[in-house]
């Protein structure tokens, strides 16, 4: 009987690593790029890279333009929830048009093991059709305001960054190739300069906080701009002039009392004041150098060829009548300029005084009669905060939400589920806190945690997918080593609430709360097995000696898991399959049949043993055991007879936590307070037996002292 029973063992064990790596072939591998472009467009024959972009491709069949091509992973590196960004390659037609949207590479766990990757595909393929500026969210419903897309049950936190990065970066790569507008709508609200507050400035003071900023550039440093252009070697300087100042510009916001008084003086200012329509702002510009900013447009009386500025990716070019002249300047220890000049950007444009914006100057080299190079180099210009208010937008809910980052769009959209759970954890911890209240009423407290087992079960497990996973450990460890990032975490909010409470747990009562209360897996086996004791299902004790002993598998799988991790994560993931969290509980047993078979032979084990799988091989449970020994407290009462003489709660603890000497071995609890309920029994407890009975009789008999009941293993 010893024999065999280590051997189902060995065999269980073997069966459920080979699960590791029987990955089932999806019925839809993934296809290359341009596998993706050929499907969506067979006639196309040449791939151009845009010119100012080289990530987006336009699709070409001869010289018909039919689209755009580009990956994801070019534009955004949004975490998903293996805490890894996904690529996805997306087609677009010449109207603006998502033509096809697929995911090209991914390191999610629930994909790589677990859903089929066609249901995937699936889930991209309704992107097919979508307009890039559309509004897209996963599940809800349609309205003329956002598209809803069906999710994919078991990957929600997976699909919403697929939707995420997919419709973010269609929308950007929609806007800079000129397919849809960037939209007064986009933009923040329109900053407000302060005009009624002025201080005093010196030049210093002015460009030392940034009101003034400077571009300098040599003439080594536009030479090299032209390497590997038509124009090199054209107009260089001489070696020894390299260094030689060709530009020295600097520019500043006017309409600020603080930065426009000072460099103009009051009058000036007024009179600057007063030229300005509504909506319109000024600019200065000065330089010094051999390179005159206002170029030959000046001389022609047309436009300023050599400088512009650009907002929101619009360029505003400046005519002559936007020009004035700059003869006098106040600012104290500001130098002497060969050039200066005031331009007036007119209100057709938009400027936001509060946004970022350039001054690009260009400079040009000419390499034949009608051919020319040209070079743009930016000074890059921020406002002072203290100088300017942006008012508040007036957003709607949903507004306000498409602003946020994705995890707080998640949280927000799970706040139910976090309420609930936050509501189960609450009637955990006042049990644990009133423990010693409630195992006095054993009946009252049996129906207490049989309940809280159905909620951990059907609610944590089954219904918010809060199933912990040595995956998540494992990932947590590589985050320390590889670079930790908040994101990374938050992106689930249940499994972010439940390692919270967990890590405050295992330092309060060590790993037994967890395994006995808050793991789904861990309550359907001891659903099923309380229904088998009902059932009078025969039930079989492992011998302690071969007990102890098989602990130790759990702790070699996690040792093994661990080290895999630390070369690859994503064989470490498909080795977690000794786990049959993600079959019982993540995918509702809906999977092949080798993972629902090794399931389920768990559970049959189970109606037989209790949680045979959580004493002997889960490595989940192995991890939170090793930090067990740092608890606080130790919150399970004994006495000094436990264990000699008495044996009860050794024979009654189910997982064999309880050593025959009588201490109770905390890194195998299970918690689930039935040693508690058998020390407050004055009717099941042999020392409080004596005592009750003592108590009744007023005292023993003299030399006859009553003996403790003595109760032992069978």
């Amino acid at each position: 009987m010893k024999n065999l029973s280590r051997f189902a063992l060995s065999v269980l064990l073997l069966f459920a690593v080979s699960l590791a790596w029987a990955q089932p072939v999806s019925e839809y591998t993934p296809p290359a790029g341009r596998q993706v472009i050929e499907q969506v467009f067979p006639d196309a024959t040449e791939l151009r890279p845009v010119e100012n972009n080289r990530a987006i491709q336009e699709i070409y069949a001869g010289g018909e333009r039919l689209g755009y091509a580009y990956q994801s992973l070019d534009f955004v590196q949004t975490p998903a929830y293996s805490g890894k960004p996904l690529n996805a390659m997306v087609v677009l037609d010449t109207e603006g048009e998502i033509r096809a949207a697929r995911v090209i590479h991914h390191d999610e766990p629930i994909l790589l093991v677990g859903i089929p990757e066609s249901k995937m595909h699936e889930f991209t393929d309704q992107y097919t059709g979508l307009k890039v500026d559309q509004r897209v969210t996963v599940g809800g419903t349609s309205t003329e305001r956002k598209v809803a897309v069906d999710g994919l049950s078991g990957a929600t936190v997976t699909v919403m960054v697929i939707n995420e990065v997919i419709m973010r970066t269609a929308h950007r790569v929609g806007v800079e190739i000129g397919l849809i507008e960037g939209g007064e709508s986009s933009r923040p609200p329109r900053a407000e300069v302060k005009r009624d507050a002025f201080q005093e400035r010196t030049w210093q003071e002015l460009t030392g906080d940034g009101s003034v900023r400077r571009l300098r550039l040599t003439k080594g440093q536009v030479d090299d701009s032209f390497v590997g252009t038509p124009a090199e070697g054209i107009e260089t300087a001489a070696p020894g002039d390299r260094d030689d100042v060709l530009i020295d510009l600097y520019a500043a916001y006017l309409d600020v009392p603080t930065i426009g008084r000072n460099l103009l003086g009051e009058s000036q200012y007024q009179w600057l004041r007063s030229e300005l329509k509504d909506g319109e702002h000024a600019i200065a510009v000065m330089a010094n150098g051999e390179y005159s900013f206002k170029g030959s447009g000046y001389v022609r009386g047309g436009i300023f060829d050599r400088v512009q500025i650009r907002q929101f990716g619009d360029t505003f070019n400046f005519r002559d009548l936007d020009f004035h002249r700059l003869s006098d300047v106040y600012a104290g220890g500001m130098p002497a300029f060969s050039e200066m000049a005031i331009f007036i950007v007119r209100q057709q444009y938009g400027f936001d005084p509060g946004t970022p914006w350039t001054l690009e100057l260009t400079v040009k080299r000419q390499t034949g009669p009608l051919d020319s190079e040209f070079q743009v180099f930016p000074l890059e210009y921020q406002l002072p905060d203290p100088y300017y208010t942006r008012p508040e937008p007036v957003l709607t809910e949903e507004e306000w939400l498409e602003t946020q980052p994705l995890w707080v769009q998640v949280w927000y959209q799970k706040q139910f589920q976090v309420i609930v759970l936050g509501l189960g954890i609450a009637v955990l911890l006042f049990i644990l806190f009133f423990q010693d209240w409630l195992v006095q009423k054993p009946r009252m407290m049996r129906w207490i945690r049989h309940g809280f087992l159905v909620y951990t079960l059907f609610f944590i497990g089954w219904y918010a997918l809060g199933q912990l996973s040595i995956v998540n450990v494992l990932t947590f460890a590589n985050s320390l080593i590889s670079g930790f990032k908040w994101e990374t975490f938050l992106i689930d909010p249940i499994m972010f609430v439940l390692w919270a409470v967990v890590a405050g747990i295992v330092l309060l009562w060590g790993r037994a709360v967890y395994c006995g209360w808050l793991c789904p897996f861990g309550a359907l086996q001891e659903l099923i097995n309380e229904i088998a004791r009902k059932l009078k299902v025969p039930q079989y004790t492992v011998p302690f000696a071969w007990h102890e002993r098989l602990w130790a598998i759990k702790y070699i799988i996690l040792l093994v898991l661990f080290g895999v991790s630390l070369e690859s994560m994503a064989t470490a993931e498909r080795m977690a399959e000794v786990e049959p969290f993600k079959t019982a509980i993540t995918l509702h047993f809906d999977r092949s049949w080798p993972f629902v078979t090794y399931a389920a032979l768990l559970l049959v084990i189970n109606v037989f043993t209790r949680k045979v799988y959580c004493r002997y091989l889960c490595p989940l449970g192995a991890a939170l055991a090793l930090p067990t020994k740092l608890r606080v407290f130790d919150w399970l009462k004994r006495r000094k007879e436990c264990g000699n003489p008495c044996r009860l709660c050794d024979k009654e603890c189910e997982v064999q936590a309880i050593h025959p000497d009588g201490h109770i071995n905390y890194m195998e609890c299970h918690y689930c307070l039935d040693c508690q309920m058998t020390y407050f029994d004055d009717h099941k407890c042999p020392p409080l037996i004596v005592k009750r009975r003592g108590k009744r009789r007023g005292h023993n008999a003299p030399g006859h002292p009553e003996e403790i009941p003595v109760v032992q293993v069978n």
